[in-house]
């Protein structure tokens, strides 16, 4: 798997800068644009710096506990400890799905004087944002900066403290992958929290897709976790089918989806692999890991100083078409070609 090879690589160029004869290699790594060759150069800096008694401490602040946000925190977990060692120290925290405990996190980080901020998801980012405007900050698992901070002139670049990563799959493919399941459908839900920007962004977004292909569609946006039934019963029983952006509440809440869609038989298509395997029929999704994973390489070339963070672009990673066999069988739905089953 991917994530082995990397692992076996890094083990080799530790070793090999260990004995001072570190070797140009050829191959490329699969989740960034970087070379071997750069990454090995990088394994190399970091070692002299950990030789040296550099060391380095990490404050991350995730949103919530669930599949996706939990695998973008150990790919960066990983990518980062690979790169420096024990020269990295995390400090990890979660804020329970509350964006106040977001805040205090950051302060907190802030004033521990931590070397670098992971902010996993958006509001984590726009916490982070607040608390501090000279620590570098990296943010993953974020749909789209200009909306999540609030920017009128984003073309790609932040600038300032902050880059990262973005979790965005296209809004046309998967709007695409709508009506290639459902072409007969005439009308279509669209489920989200109202307190997540990036939610409200992607069901702005794929509404105009739909409608341009004929559908009537409406949103149902709920408050939070404890009106999400209410509202997820409005909308499957109004809908032929729902559509459920990359929404850290509903991924929180899978359960709560599937435990009134399947039984009436509404498929729920999703923005990402997660929540699509917690209530979903059918996804365009990227790894969380590999995102996650590509954000820690980031870091540690912040960290080292190879690279500046003012200048560095956000950096995307590419979609794969998923489904949920279980749930598929049994509202007996046809998969179309070229979609992966979700391992269970």
């Amino acid at each position: 798997m991917r994530k082995i090879s990397r692992r076996s690589f890094l083990a080799v160029s530790a070793a090999a800068a260990a004995a001072g004869v570190l070797a140009a290699c050829g191959s490329t790594s699969s989740s960034s644009s970087s070379t071997a060759a750069s990454t090995a150069s990088s394994a190399a800096s970091s070692a002299g710096s950990a030789a040296a008694g550099q060391s380095y401490t990490v404050g991350i602040c995730q949103l919530v506990e669930h599949e996706a946000l939990d695998a973008a925190t150990q790919g960066f977990q990983d990518a980062l400890t690979e790169q420096l060692g024990d020269a990295v120290t995390f400090d990890m925290q979660n804020a329970q799905n509350d964006t106040a405990t977001c805040a205090t996190i950051c302060n907190g980080f802030v004033s521990a004087g931590v070397d670098l901020i992971l902010a996993n998801a958006t509001a984590s980012l726009q916490a982070a944002q607040a608390a501090t405007a000279d620590i570098p900050i990296l943010g993953t698992s974020i749909t789209e900066y200009g909306v999540a901070l609030g920017l009128t002139d984003f073309s790609g670049t932040v600038g300032g403290n902050i880059s990262g990563t973005s979790d965005l799959a296209p809004l046309d493919e998967q709007a695409a992958m709508i009506l290639e399941w459902m072409p007969e459908a005439k009308t279509a839900g669209l489920l989200y929290c109202s307190a997540e920007a990036n939610s409200q962004y992607q069901v702005d977004t794929i509404q105009t897709y739909l409608e341009d292909a004929g559908l009537t569609v409406t949103q149902y946006p709920f408050s939070d976790s404890n009106d999400l039934s209410s509202v997820c019963q409005q909308a499957a029983s109004a809908n032929e089918l729902l559509y459920v952006p990359t929404d850290n509440t509903v991924a929180a809440n899978t359960g709560i989806v599937d435990g009134i869609c399947r039984p009436m038989g509404i498929p729920v298509f999703a923005g990402e692999e997660g929540i699509c395997s917690g209530c979903g029929v059918a996804t365009l999704s990227i790894s969380y890991y590999d995102l996650g994973y590509t954000t820690g390489e980031m870091a540690a070339q912040i960290l080292t100083g190879e690279a500046d963070i003012s200048t560095m672009p956000i950096q995307y990673t590419s979609a794969t078409k998923k489904y949920n066999k279980t749930i598929c069988d049994e509202l007996g739905l046809t998969v179309p070609e070229g979609y992966e089953a979700i391992e269970a």
